[in-house]
């Protein structure tokens, strides 16, 4: 899926493949969230119900727009997550990194 999608439509997309479609942890991803502590289930609620505040960056090397999405994780703290869009029904989650306490915004 290589067209630009608007914060509102990421956002939306991104609920849905959380729900009902496909989540792809990346490797690197996966191993970020060890780093802090982390699994896939403390990062669910950030899928289904966090924020995309910043427009999409276009990834040159890979040829994808990538998003990031931040809330908090299971335990409380502010979590960004970067991912893409494989198709309209599966996303590939890229790396993952809590923020400072209190998180970046709300």
């Amino acid at each position: 899926m290589n067209r630009r999608l608007s914060k509102q439509e990421a956002q939306k997309l991104l609920r849905y493949c959380a729900e009902n479609g496909v989540v792809e942890p990346h490797p690197h991803f996966l191993s970020a969230l060890r780093d802090d502590g982390l699994d896939l289930l403390d990062a669910m609620p950030v899928l289904k119900s966090g924020i995309v505040y910043d427009e999409p960056e276009f990834d040159v090397r890979f040829r994808q727009w990538r998003y990031k999405v931040e809330g908090k994780e299971s335990g409380g703290r502010w979590l960004m997550i970067v991912f893409t869009f494989r198709a309209d029904d599966e996303t590939l989650l890229i790396t993952a990194y809590l923020k400072a306490a209190g998180g970046r915004r709300g």
